[in-house]
C-alpha cells in the first residue's frame, strides 16, 4: 500500500496528518509512505526527518500519484488527489454538515472519504478520536490565550507590597476542552467554577478542584446526547440558564466558553446584556467562534471589546500548537489503520461499527446516513 501525506493548504493550518513516528511505523507494516516536501514545516518537522524515518519525499503530484491512502488534517481539495488510485481512501476532517459540496465532489471523483470527526465515542475508537486529542490541546491553550490578554496575573500573590488576588476563572462547557480548561486555569492559580448541561459533569468538575455551578430549580433537565455530546436543551432550561449565568458571570475576570452540538451552529451562552455586567478588564475565549460562537459579537481570530470586555477565539486552536496537535492526530490516524490492518490482505478492513459511522463516500455515492436521511 502506498500511504500519502500532502502539505495542508487550508489557511492558517499548520498541522500535518503524520510524523516521523506514525510514518516508521505505517512503514514497519509494509507500507511505502510518500510525504509532500514541506509538509512538516509549520509544525518543526523536516523533510530530513521525514526522510530519516524511511518516507519517500516528492513534489504533490509524485506523492498522490498511486496512492492506496490519502491521510490529511483538514480533507485536500479533490483537485490535488489527481493520479491517485481508484476508489483510494482519504482520511482527514471533512466538516460534512458545514461542506456538502466537498463530500459531493469525492463522491463524483469516486473516492472513500472517511471523515474523522464522524468516529464513534465508543471506548474501543477513544484512540482513535481526533475531536478529543485536539479539543484537550484547544481547552489548554484557550486558558493560557486568555492569560495573556487578561492584564492581571492568575494566582493569588502575597508580597511585601500587598496582596495580588487570584483571578475568577468560569469555564462554560465541560467537555474533552473544558476539562482540560480547568485543570490549566487551575495550574495557573486561578479560583475555577464551571457548568455544563451534562448533569454527569458535576463530579468530574469537583474531582479537578472547581466548584460546579448548575441549574437546580428545574426537573427533568439532562442534556445528555449520542456519544456524550450535549443536546439541544429546552426554552425552561435555557431561561433558567441563563439566569443563572448572568448572576455568576459578573464576578468573573475569565470565562472560556466551549459549548458545541454537532451539525449545528453553536449555542449562544453569552449575550451583550450579559457582558454589559462584567468587569472592565475582563476576557472571554470563544472556542466556538469559528461554528458560529457562543459570545455575541464574538469573531474568529480578531480581538472584540464590549463594554470594556475583551472577546478572542481562534477559527482553529489547535493549530496555535502545531507540533503537539500534528503529533497526537498522526498517532489518531496511525491508531485507526494499524486498527484494522489485515495482515494477509496486506491492508486495513474497515468493520461495520466504526467503517460505517465514517465513511460518506463509495462508489461514486454519498453513503453516510447522517448525510443522506
Amino acid at each position: 500500500m502506498k500511504i500519502a501525506i500532502l502539505k495542508e493548504r487550508a489557511e492558517g493550518e499548520t498541522r500535518v496528518a503524520a510524523t516521523p513516528e506514525t510514518a516508521k511505523k505505517f512503514i514497519g507494516l509494509g507500507n511505502e509512505v510518500a510525504v509532500e516536501a514541506g509538509a512538516g514545516l509549520a509544525a518543526s518537522i523536516t523533510d530530513d526527518a521525514f526522510s530519516d524515518a524511511g518516507a519517500v519525499i516528492g513534489d504533490a503530484a509524485s506523492t498522490v500519484k498511486d496512492a492506496d491512502i490519502i491521510l490529511g488534517v483538514q480533507a485536500p481539495n479533490v483537485a490535488h488527489l489527481k493520479g491517485a488510485k481508484a476508489g483510494a481512501w482519504v482520511a482527514a476532517l471533512f466538516d460534512p454538515f458545514g461542506d456538502k459540496a466537498r463530500v459531493e465532489a469525492y463522491a463524483k471523483a469516486g473516492l472513500e472519504a472517511l471523515s474523522m470527526e464522524f468516529m464513534p465515542r465508543i471506548t474501543r475508537a477513544q484512540s482513535m478520536d481526533v475531536l478529543s486529542s485536539q479539543s484537550n490541546l484547544s481547552g489548554y491553550k484557550a486558558v493560557l490565550a486568555a492569560a495573556d490578554t487578561y492584564g492581571r496575573a492568575f494566582p493569588m500573590m502575597m508580597t511585601a507590597a500587598g496582596t495580588v488576588q487570584a483571578a475568577k476563572a468560569f469555564i462554560m462547557g465541560v467537555g474533552v476542552a473544558g476539562l482540560q480548561a480547568i485543570a490549566t486555569a487551575r495550574r495557573l492559580g486561578a479560583q475555577v467554577s464551571a457548568t455544563d448541561v451534562r448533569s454527569a459533569t458535576k463530579e468530574q468538575i469537583e474531582s479537578l478542584g472547581a466548584k460546579a455551578i448548575f441549574v437546580e430549580d428545574v426537573a427533568g433537565i439532562e442534556g445528555e446526547g449520542s456519544g456524550g455530546y450535549a443536546t439541544e436543551m429546552s426554552d425552561e432550561y435555557k431561561a433558567a440558564q441563563a439566569k443563572l449565568v448572568s448572576e455568576h458571570i459578573a464576578k468573573q475576570d475569565i470565562v472560556i466558553t466551549t459549548a458545541l452540538i454537532p451539525g449545528r451552529a453553536a449555542p449562544v451562552l453569552i449575550t451583550d446584556a450579559q457582558i454589559a455586567t462584567m468587569k472592565p478588564g475582563s476576557v472571554i475565549f470563544d472556542l466556538a467562534v469559528a461554528q458560529g460562537g457562543n459570545v455575541e459579537g464574538s469573531k474568529p481570530d480578531e480581538l472584540v471589546e464590549k463594554h470594556g470586555v475583551k472577546i478572542i477565539g481562534y477559527s482553529n486552536t489547535p493549530a496555535h500548537l502545531p507540533a503537539d496537535s500534528s503529533a497526537l492526530f498522526a498517532r489518531n490516524h496511525f491508531n485507526f489503520l494499524s486498527a484494522f490492518w489485515d495482515k494477509e490482505a496486506g491492508k486495513p478492513e474497515l468493520d461495520e461499527e466504526i467503517g460505517d459511522a465514517i465513511r460518506l463516500t463509495k462508489g461514486g455515492e454519498v453513503v453516510n446516513e447522517r448525510l443522506t436521511s
